[in-house]
């Protein structure tokens, strides 16, 4: 392995095969490489990732790349190998073999064909962790069926949640602007590995784990679904109001608008006061929480004409010394820009092979021993694959070239 590769990290020493594509396997495998892991991502020897093709915008070093390929690649090494011939499947079973965790997301069964299920790998290495993420999982009616983000955002509920409410300009339901249901997908999928890997480290046993874009997201409805399942309250579109906590929204101010969102009756009464309505907590219809949200079209009347007195800036600032949680609506260039962000070093320069730098947000936990590292840029499509082939399989010069030459593996 290159030196520029190796890891101190608290997952130093696991190695992770990564035959997925697009986004929810690779935000997974990008966690475990941010925290050490060594990961090899498996490339098609003539297409590569899906993403790679994603832009504009593209890189501009000839790679071809697309910058939405970048977002989850990094501290990876890009092997190309052809899984449809039997010589790339004996390939990746030899690499299955010195792996800890592998890592899939072709259709359902889509790997038997190879010999490279589950069921055949556990066989062969019975500690194999081994992760199938799909849109619908490995069981059920929709099990055969394709799942992308946007399909999902719209089945789970989620865009029956966001949006402008019923009645008002711009009305109707709205995907979330981040593919929101591959990440959460790739979050559950990197959590469960990590319990998985724990049991076959003390234990020895390995396990399939079956994880799905819909399952995640549903899961991710949260109090939504509470309030549903146990309250009877059908959840509806608020646009930026919350269902349950008031205030807790934008309001216009003289010259913009501001986020404020007051979680208690000790923030409210402080608000209040500071916008000089002392008077307004001892209402009987905004003394608490319940009342507020019964009564949230009145309050938002009184609060509205005395918030758009102030500036922006000015109400912030008085907010921000009275304790109170409030903000402003930031474009994707401002955060990335804002010293707080900066303060806590989550946009990280690093550099691929020819000295091309790309800009990427780095891990957000900042562990106080072992920190997450970005060591790696997002690799080529198959700059690493005769070193893995040399390193971890002990293939000779001549059996690489014969290799390429047969479109096994690329380069």
């Amino acid at each position: 392995m290159d030196e520029h590769r190796e890891s101190s990290g608290p997952l130093a020493g696991v190695r992770v095969l990564d035959l997925s594509r697009v986004l929810a396997g690779p935000w997974a495998t990008q966690v475990l490489g941010d925290l050490g892991a060594e990961v090899i991502k498996v490339e098609h020897p003539r297409q590569g990732d899906d993403t790679r093709r994603w832009g504009p915008p593209f890189l501009e070093d000839g790679s071809g790349d697309a910058t939405y390929y970048l977002c989850a690649n990094r501290n990876k090494q890009s092997i190309a190998v052809d899984l449809a011939s039997p010589e790339g499947q004996r390939i990746i079973r030899d690499l299955a073999q010195r792996a800890d965790i592998l890592v899939e997301n072709f259709r359902v069964d889509g790997l038997a064909k190879y010999g490279l299920d589950y069921a055949s790998l556990h066989r062969e290495h019975p500690a194999l962790v081994y992760c199938s993420i799909t849109g619908f999982g490995q069981t059920g009616p929709y099990r055969q069926r394709g799942g992308y983000d946007f399909l999902i955002q719209g089945m789970s509920g989620l865009m029956s949640v966001t949006g402008r409410a019923d009645g008002e300009p711009g009305e109707g339901p709205l995907k979330v602007g981040i593919p929101t249901c591959d990440l959460s997908t790739g979050l559950y999928a990197a959590i469960a590995m990590l319990a998985a890997l724990h049991h076959a480290r003390a234990t020895g046993e390995g396990q399939h784990i079956d994880c799905a874009l819909l399952d995640s997201q549903v899961a991710l409805l949260a109090n939504q679904a509470s309030n549903f399942l146990n309250g009877d309250m059908v959840p509806r579109r608020l646009g930026n109001e919350h269902p349950n906590t008031v205030p807790y929204q934008d309001f216009e101010t003289a010259d913009g608008s501001i986020l404020v969102a007051l979680g208690n009756d000790r923030q409210f009464k402080a608000f209040c006061a500071l916008l000089g309505l002392e008077d307004l907590p001892d209402d009987p219809r905004f003394i608490d929480n319940a009342g507020r949200s019964r009564n949230r079209s009145a309050l938002q009347t009184v609060l509205g004409k005395a918030i758009g007195g102030w500036a922006s800036v000015d109400l912030q600032a008085a907010m921000d010394a009275a304790g109170l949680p409030g903000g402003r609506v930031n474009t994707v260039p401002e955060i990335l820009a804002d010293p707080q962000v900066a303060a806590r070093g989550l946009v990280q320069d690093m550099y691929r092979r020819d000295g091309t730098c790309v800009k990427l947000l780095g891990f957000p936990a900042q562990l106080s021993v072992t920190p997450a590292t970005c060591r790696s840029a997002p690799p080529r499509m198959g700059e690493d694959t005769e070193s893995v082939l040399r390193e971890q399989l002990g293939l000779d010069d001549a059996e690489i070239e014969r290799l390429r030459r047969s479109g096994v593996v690329f380069p």
